[in-house]
């Protein structure tokens, strides 16, 4: 969740020597056992990448080419579908465009973000992992081929499993959550949500919703003033995003859907079951 000046969004055609030419490729891979749509969303007086949204199944990856000076989100939703008039949704993570594509439209919370910005500062890509909108499924970006410090950064644990009992998303069947609200959007208070009286970094403080998150997930920004241990920096490098990164065997369910998530408790890192079946499932 950035907050930067406006002086280090500025451009520094640090890779290219042409306007427009693309800079970054945004390598996409799907490591859960059930199908992932992930979503595009470009910032304020950014233009639209060429693809706002596709589907990747089990297993499969898509590389997508990001120009000079970009900036933006990525996410991705879950339990897809198409109705009888044609119109696409998701259950978790929807953009509200009614179609694959998210064409300009975002992630309808609790969704976990990626957010990136390509040569910011010094010429610096600025990005991070967000859980302040809440929590659908894990994701993991890791930089590849570039100079500095490029950390991987993320949100690998089952916060589903582990989401307090008042923030959950619920299937209609069987209780069991698909999400994880963040307490802004539960409660709509000021103090949650960083706003009104709690707008700088000196009144907004952690509370004990985002330290659940925090615990979960180090690295990931779990309140909106997070940045110091959430935001990472790297030069001319390529990125690689993950769902369901990978580490050590186990399962989680999600109503009559199995969404299979494995925690290494040590690093905390997660991956899928391949073993498991997916069902699709209706909220409530």
């Amino acid at each position: 969740m950035f907050r930067y000046e406006q002086s280090k969004l500025t451009s520094n055609c640090f890779r290219c020597t042409c306007p427009g030419s693309y800079s970054a490729t945004f390598t996409i891979v799907n490591k859960c056992s059930y199908p992932v749509w992930p979503g595009i969303l470009s910032g304020a007086g950014t233009a639209q990448l060429a693809t706002t949204g596709f589907a990747l199944q089990p297993g499969e990856s898509n590389a997508v080419a990001v120009p000079t000076a970009w900036s933006g989100r990525l996410w991705g939703r879950t339990l897809c579908s198409t109705d009888s008039a044609g119109k696409f949704s998701c259950v978790t993570g929807d953009c509200g465009s009614s179609s694959v594509e998210c064409s300009g439209g975002g992630a309808s919370p609790p969704a976990t973000l990626a957010e990136f910005t390509l040569n910011g500062a010094g010429g610096l890509d600025f990005y991070d992992v967000s859980v302040v909108d809440g929590y659908n499924l894990p994701m993991v970006v890791e930089a590849r081929g570039g100079g500095g410090n490029c950390t991987a950064t993320g949100c690998a644990a089952d916060m589903n499993g582990g989401c307090p009992a008042e923030l959950k998303v619920k299937t209609a069947a069987s209780g069991e959550s698909v999400a994880c609200k963040s307490a802004c959007e539960a409660f709509g208070d000021p103090r949650y949500c960083c706003s009104g009286a709690y707008a700088t970094p000196e009144t907004c403080t952690p509370s004990s919703y985002s330290q659940v998150f925090k615990s979960a997930c180090p690295r990931a920004y779990s309140y909106a003033y997070d940045d110091a241990t959430s935001t990472f920096t790297c030069a001319s490098a390529d990125y690689r995003i993950t769902f369901c990164p990978s580490s050590t065997k186990s399962s989680i369910k999600s109503g009559n859907a199995i969404f299979p998530v494995a925690v290494d408790i040590s690093v905390g890192h997660a991956y899928a079951d391949k073993s498991a079946k997916v069902i699709p499932v209706a909220i409530g």
